[in-house]
């Protein structure tokens, strides 16, 4: 039952996050799509840890070096996905009030990705067949 309060959680976290990212691109005084870029963003950002997790081999050690590739890749791709609505922010192609309506939902957004990997990624006892 705990995992499915966790994901009915994630799933409402995951909606205003959205939300936020909505209501900056389509609130009347915004009116220009450009942040929705930011869901290619959304999309990349959990590739890296799973491609490393299914390549990473169980040697004991505490770190390895795919894990570690993935993890700077995974930052690369979060630290894109805040910093493409300030340049656009800054080249007046939306204004400054989507701007940060738009880093709120990337703030929400990758707290609930890194929510589901704290959940749903640590322990062997979850399996997809559940659902």
């Amino acid at each position: 039952m705990a995992g499915i309060k966790a994901l009915v959680g994630l799933s409402f976290s995951g909606a205003i996050g959205l939300t936020f990212l909505l209501l900056g691109c389509a609130l009347e005084q915004y009116g220009v799509y450009w942040p929705l870029f930011v869901l290619i963003f959304y999309v990349l950002s959990p590739i890296p840890t799973f491609i490393s997790r299914r390549l990473n081999d169980d040697t004991g050690s505490s770190s390895s070096a795919c894990r570690e590739l993935a993890y700077f890749l995974t930052t690369g791709i979060v630290v894109s996905s805040f910093g493409l609505p300030i340049v656009l922010a800054r080249k007046t192609a939306i204004q400054w009030g989507a701007c940060g309506l738009v880093m709120a939902g990337n703030a929400v957004i990758f707290l609930t990705i890194f929510g589901f990997f704290v959940v749903f990624g640590g322990g062997d006892d979850f399996s997809w067949e559940q659902w």
